[in-house]
């Protein structure tokens, strides 16, 4: 009997079609594996690394892509949440084409380069950037009079635009909103965006990082202290939440866990391990919560508690007691001069960028002791009144420095040239942009 021809009103003609679009769905997919293997074996492993990440962005948003993630979240919610979050985030208007070298910059760097290798830009309280006279004023009903706005802004670019330009490691500095409902951020009792919380700035990086899957950040949180507000065992309750393993429960949280966290507790890693995702520098600690985490249940670096020695120009604080990785730190805010150094912006300056150099100098000496460990280093000070005169030194003079006197990022980008092709470890910079060339000279570009 001869077999009639198939036709959409004939039994099984849907099931049929989708096993064909099936089948062809996953030729497609085996073409594209076999290409991208071939990639890999004739070129070189820079350019491997950035294609490979994006071909497999690509393949998990495709539709249809077998096992594919959730959409973040849509469109319109997510806008929702990042206009929420344009205080401190600002607005993601893309790479800009004199800052092409830096916006992707990981996607050069080989995926088995070990993040303990490589050299970072940060920003120190990085979410500051918006922190002008002006947005005081806005927020005095929440703080009340406080010192000028100079004295606690750090940055003038915006977390988006920070990241567009090559910043990948980022010091926020957070506690309770008023209302003590949601969290936010502060730098010391300046109040820096009410409305905005650490939930929508989570958000901000999620999203950029869908963007470019190359790259990897690093996230410092650290309770603020100096803000005034309590921290309680709620607030830490809040922080676990979010900074705790993925679970397999199916909620959108544990999606975004799995999707953009490193899950490791301990220990960096390599870059490839780490691309498109989120490590956590843990500044904080659980001490409200009773009991304790369980340790196997977090992420990250634990680098909180009183270990952090305070106004610290060379600490060591282990993050693995089992491996004994450590972290190497200068983190010396609070300058004071040597006993009849007369006070100037020059002698405070160069107090501070002589504890800075010291101590990534160390990192750049071939050291079998350090060689696989952390640096990450502090350009930053604090304000500060000269007890002997007049003089008011602010986080941007020890940055620019003045008229006559040169500041750390001046003095900071030919020392960094000088030494291209050593290792620095991490770099945390006040007002980088200030100095066109220093987020490359950190990269070694």
């Amino acid at each position: 009997m001869e077999e009639s021809a198939l036709t959409p009103r004939t039994p099984g003609y849907k099931i049929k079609r989708r096993n064909i679009r099936v089948v062809c769905g996953l030729f497609v997919l085996a073409i594209i594996s076999f290409l991208l293997l071939t990639f890999r074996l004739f070129t070189d492993t820079e350019t491997t690394s950035v294609w490979t990440a994006k071909v497999t962005s690509y393949l998990s948003r495709a539709p249809g892509a077998m096992n594919s993630p959730p959409q973040l979240l849509p469109e319109t919610a997510l806008e929702e949440i990042l206009a929420r979050g344009a205080p401190i985030l600002g607005h993601d208007t893309g790479c800009s084409r004199g800052k092409s070298a830096t916006c992707d910059w990981m996607a050069k760097v080989p995926d088995h380069t070990k993040l303990v290798h490589m050299n970072i830009p940060g920003t120190h309280d990085t979410a500051t950037g918006n922190y002008s006279d002006a947005r005081q004023a806005e927020l005095i009903r929440y703080t009340g009079p406080i010192q000028e706005a100079k004295a606690f802004r750090c940055q003038e670019r915006s977390i988006f635009q920070m990241l567009n330009d090559g910043i990948r490691v980022f010091d926020l500095r957070y506690a309770y909103n008023p209302g003590n409902d949601t969290i936010g951020f502060y730098h010391s009792l300046a109040l820096l965006a009410p409305t905005t919380t650490i939930v929508d700035v989570l958000y901000g990086y999620y999203s950029w990082l869908e963007k470019h899957p190359s790259e990897t950040v690093l996230l410092s949180f650290n309770h603020e202290g100096g803000s005034r507000m309590i921290e309680d065992e709620k607030l830490q309750r809040m922080i676990l939440d979010l900074f705790s393993k993925a679970t397999q429960d199916d909620t959108s949280l544990n999606r975004l866990k799995h999707k953009f966290w490193v899950q490791k507790r301990g220990e960096l890693g390599t870059l490839g391990e780490s691309r498109g995702k989120i490590i956590l520098f843990q500044r904080f600690s659980y001490g409200k919560l009773s009991p304790p985490p369980d340790p196997t249940t977090l992420i990250g670096l634990d680098l909180g508690g009183d270990r952090w020695t305070d106004n610290g120009d060379d600490i060591h604080l282990v993050y693995n007691a089992n491996t004994n990785a450590t972290a190497f730190i200068e983190d010396r805010y609070s300058i004071t001069l040597a006993e009849g150094t007369p006070p100037s912006v020059d002698a405070y300056v160069t107090a501070k960028f002589d504890a800075i150099t010291a101590h990534i100098e160390k990192a750049t000496l071939p050291d079998p002791s350090t060689a696989n460990q952390l640096f990450w280093s502090f350009t930053s000070a604090a304000v500060l009144q000269d007890p002997t005169s007049n003089l008011v030194m602010y986080p941007i003079t020890y940055a620019r420095g003045d008229e006559s006197t040169p500041g750390i990022n001046k003095r900071l980008l030919p020392w960094l040239k000088a030494r291209k092709g050593k290792r620095f470890g991490i770099i945390m910079m006040d007002f980088y942009d200030s100095e066109p060339g220093l987020v490359e000279a950190v990269l070694g570009l």
